[in-house]
């Protein structure tokens, strides 16, 4: 039974030491067009460690001026 208890209190510590925030903004830009490319990327934050570490990151674009009004 003490076993069980220990094993459940360090799987409630592993869980409880990882925070993901997210995803932020990281950067915005035009694609020469008239839309624009939205950069995002998520951040986990390891509580015992003390560090940020980078997760998966996502690109979107977005069409601000139709093609037909757009002009070389």
């Amino acid at each position: 039974m003490l076993k069980l208890k220990l094993i459940l209190g360090i799987a409630c510590l592993a869980l409880v030491g990882c925070s993901t925030a997210g995803p932020y903004v990281t950067n915005i830009s035009s694609d020469g067009r008239g839309n624009l490319i939205i950069e995002k990327q998520k951040v986990q934050y390891n509580s015992f460690l003390r560090t940020v570490t980078n997760g998966e990151s996502t690109t979107t674009n977005i069409k601000v001026i139709p093609e037909d009004k757009w002009k070389d």
